[in-house]
């Protein structure tokens, strides 16, 4: 646990204690280790600066940490393929962190319920969890892109009104050549 606690992410509870009712605001700006989210896609890019407003409360089961997190983003466009940068992502979250040899750690499996590890919880899997959930899956540079056109590849928004692409059948296309000599004569 000695890497833990170097670990910007991890906050010691000792001051709460163990009598419920006592709490303490943390407010910590922490850099991520590794790129939060779909890569290619949306991520919280690696090494950007998250922005963590804590509140950890005293309750009788463990530590109840309640917060928010405020990251920056940068993506793809899902529709016109273009970057998405100067975008954030903001989060709320609440967790509870079982107390060793608690009711709550001794009744549920360990991947159900956070636990504390010598006094000390570590925020960045909640962080993590509720970021990845808050980014949307389908991002877009803005609301109404209207995306590439399927003709030739370029974005709508940079074509004009009368753009589109003139398509025959194969089936049509004898007749097609055949009507357009007959007019040319």
């Amino acid at each position: 646990m000695t890497e833990q606690r170097r670990s910007p992410w991890v906050v010691d509870t000792r001051e709460l204690g163990r009598r419920a009712g006592l709490s303490r605001r943390v407010h910590r700006v922490v850099h991520t280790q590794e790129a939060l989210g779909v890569e290619d896609v949306i991520v919280v890019p690696k090494g950007a600066e998250v922005d963590l407003d804590v509140l950890l409360e005293s309750v009788v089961e463990g530590v109840l940490v309640t917060g928010t997190a405020h990251a920056p983003v940068e993506g793809v466009c899902s529709r016109c393929l273009d970057p998405i940068s100067g975008r954030t992502v903001d989060v709320e979250f609440t967790e509870l962190f079982a107390y060793p040899d608690s009711a709550t750690e001794q009744t549920t499996d360990e991947d159900e319920i956070a636990r504390l590890v010598d006094d000390l919880v570590d925020l960045e899997p909640v962080v993590r969890d509720a970021t990845v959930l808050a980014l949307p899956s389908v991002p877009l540079c803005t609301p109404d892109c209207a995306g590439l056109c399927p003709g030739c590849g370029a974005k709508w928004a940079d074509l004009g009104p009368d753009h589109r692409h003139e398509t025959i059948d194969p089936r049509w296309a004898a007749l097609t050549e055949r009507f357009s000599t007959d007019r040319d004569d």
